[in-house]
């Protein structure tokens, strides 16, 4: 298998703009054309449920045991048979390629680089097999249950066959939500800029350049059939009549009888459906309301995860817990890992760092990640992930 290249380095500059996420992501606002942005940035309707997932992380205060002495912190985990350097992987996000030329396989390298696992989202502008060929590992994959259920066996199949550590079966995309800002912005696949917003794009002129070439070549990689003469904005007219509603948990089981390596569900927030995982030999969960861009209103992801992470434990059940959605400093992954995740995975911040300076904009995001955690760590006294427990954690009045 090829050797994943060294990994981009941030430059001094990058470093001294973007000294946290929410700095990468005004950066990431200021390159990107408006549609762009947004279609990474929004969420569903009012956007309440996007807020809240980020707030909601401060619903716990963090109790700090300065005497309990951590002078050097291990963030090591084991996740599904693999060490990751740190709790902290890249969750699938579609369309990378859009904000940088090659996008996937740039954030695939960063965390390859990083010591930690990339998944790759089923809406990849590269193949999985591209990636794959890459060698950028650990490597996970997203599928969905399709009305074709033969396209899902097939796309499970090809993961296998390219070597991929983990199947990720995304469940809460059936129906499309309400993204009331691409629908302000017009926002298409692939997107299209008339002369006045060319005119008002100075700022942007450097990614229009830059996506010169792999715009014109901009595609979903893994549903583009040989030979098919298909265009993009035609396979993402369809791309919501191809996903089942009607899907139920007997699919689950025969995705965990074709599928022999570990098998993980995203999307589920509500206890009873994790216990069912459980039950059906699924290898973990994630906790997730798809980053705030399908049902608004919705729980958010920090309120859920301790309702799954006990249901699961009570049952005697010791299935990792993963959770997303509005993760924005290494204060939430510790408070995540302290009520009780084993891990968490970011979408929009790779994003944005990618957006900003490809490869070495993710790998400086995994970087400010996880320096924020390991600070948090050693002030409250956590020598290791495991140390993280409800016990550093002071619940505090409802978030508003």
């Amino acid at each position: 298998m090829p050797a994943t290249p060294s990994p981009a380095e941030p430059s001094a500059a990058l470093r001294r703009r973007a000294v946290d996420v929410d700095a990468m992501r005004t950066l990431a606002r200021r390159v990107l054309p408006r549609p762009v942005f947004d279609f990474a940035d929004g969420g569903a309707e009012s956007e309440w449920t996007l807020r809240r997932n980020e707030s909601a992380w401060r619903a716990h205060a963090l109790l700090p045991r300065p005497l309990d002495g951590s002078p050097a912190r291990d963030l090591t985990v084991t996740l599904l048979g693999r060490t990751l350097s740190m709790p902290i992987m890249i969750g699938p996000t579609g369309l990378a390629g859009l904000f940088w030329p090659d996008g996937e396989l740039a954030s695939a390298r960063a965390a390859a680089a990083a010591g930690t696992a990339y998944c790759l989202s089923h809406g990849s502008v590269c193949t999985l097999e591209a990636l794959a060929a890459q060698g950028s590992a650990p490597r996970w994959m997203q599928v969905f249950v399709y009305r074709d259920r033969g396209f899902t066996r097939e796309l499970t199949d090809r993961a296998a066959a390219a070597g991929y550590d983990a199947l990720v079966l995304t469940v809460d995309n059936q129906l499309l939500g309400n993204r009331l800002r691409d629908r302000r912005n017009g926002f298409g696949i692939p997107p299209r800029f008339g002369p006045l917003q060319l005119a008002g794009m100075a700022r942007q002129l450097p990614w229009l350049w830059r996506m010169r070439r792999a715009l014109r070549g901009l595609t979903f990689g893994n549903y583009v059939r040989p030979g098919s003469t298909e265009s993009l904005a035609t396979l993402a007219g369809r791309m919501g009549s191809l996903l089942d509603p009607a899907m139920d948990w007997d699919d689950v089981r025969a995705l965990r009888e074709r599928w022999r390596g570990p098998l993980v569900i995203k999307g589920l927030l509500h206890p009873d459906e994790a216990l069912q995982a459980a039950r059906l030999g699924v290898d973990a969960v994630v906790v997730s309301n798809h980053g705030g861009r399908q049902l608004d209103g919705a729980v958010s992801s920090a309120e859920a995860l301790p309702r799954v992470v006990d249901a699961l434990r009570e049952a005697g059940s010791a299935m990792p817990v993963l959770v997303d959605g509005g993760v924005r400093r290494g204060g939430d992954v510790a408070t995540a890992l302290a009520l009780g995740a084993s891990a968490v995975l970011v979408g929009r911040p790779q994003l944005w760092g990618l957006a900003v300076a490809g490869e070495a904009g993710v790998a400086h995001v995994l970087a400010l990640l996880r320096t924020e955690l390991d600070t948090a760590m050693g002030l409250l006294g956590a020598r290791r992930v495991a140390d993280l427990d409800r016990s550093r954690l002071v619940p505090l009045a409802p978030v508003r």
